[in-house]
């Protein structure tokens, strides 16, 4: 396998959960550049008509699932619905997820249990229904997108580290489970990633973003295309023997 190849995606069938706009969106066009046809899911349809459109200008097939990652059965029915349509599902990137910039104290436990709803349960319903394609082919990358607050805790933000810590090991725990059947799963810990939907926020607000960028030995918060590339390596056959893992996508920020 040459250089090029180890991270070609052509012939495979990348799913997108969040794919209508931000890190999703960036995710499934990156991944369509590298030759993966893609599935979008979420439940704008307009945002996925966008992202779509953006894919298919690469040659690649795109096909719209509107769903909610919080029905399991609603994941169940979008698994089949893409094997059928695409043919094959070999990459799951699980991107969809809210955050909630309260206090401990202060977040009320609807709001609480929110966040553990789409980040963690969603996540859970998604690997449900996806992985078992995977395993049947003997074949699969699932990437989950975490954090920073993975691995860190930080003030105000309780509910959002709760649901992207247990990410991480469900993860993990997927690793085990799926390993042995050619399945690897891992997490992004991204930083703070400034993309079309806070840039204008991270404009004119720096100081809420001020004690990540002067934790981050780099300087700067992160920009979409910084995370592409270790996305791609998780999504392709370079990482067949990473798995498990939290890949820090951060500037340093947890090197400290």
């Amino acid at each position: 396998m040459t250089g090029t190849e180890r991270f070609a995606l052509d012939g495979q069938v990348a799913v997108v959960t969040g794919g209508g706009g931000g890190l999703g969106s960036a995710g499934a066009l990156a991944m369509a550049e590298c030759g993966a046809d893609i599935a979008l899911v979420a439940r704008n349809r307009a945002k996925l008509e966008t992202a779509a459109e953006e894919v298919e200008k690469t040659g690649r097939r795109a096909l719209i699932v509107e769903a909610d990652v919080t029905d399991p059965a609603a994941m169940l029915d979008a698994a089949k619905e893409i094997e059928t349509a695409l043919g094959r599902i070999d990459i799951l990137f699980n991107n969809a997820g809210i955050t909630n910039p309260q206090s401990v104290l202060d977040v009320s436990p609807e709001d609480f249990l929110r966040v553990q709803e789409v980040n963690i349960a969603g996540a859970f319903y998604t690997i449900r229904a996806f992985a078992p394609a995977m395993i049947a082919q003997g074949y699969g990358r699932i990437i989950n997108m975490g954090s920073i607050l993975s691995g860190r805790g930080m003030a105000n933000r309780g509910a959002y580290c709760a649901s992207k810590a247990g990410l991480a090991n469900l993860g993990a725990a997927c690793a085990f489970e799926f390993g042995g059947h050619g399945v690897t799963v891992n997490t992004l810990g991204a930083t703070v990633i400034v993309t079309d939907l806070n840039r204008d926020l991270v404009r004119t607000q720096p100081e809420l973003y001020a004690k990540v960028v002067d934790r981050t030995p780099l300087g700067r918060l992160g920009e979409v295309e910084d995370l592409m590339g270790a996305l791609l390596f998780l999504a392709s056959p370079a990482s067949g023997f990473v798995t498990g893992q939290t890949l820090f996508v951060d500037g340093g920020y947890t090197a400290g």
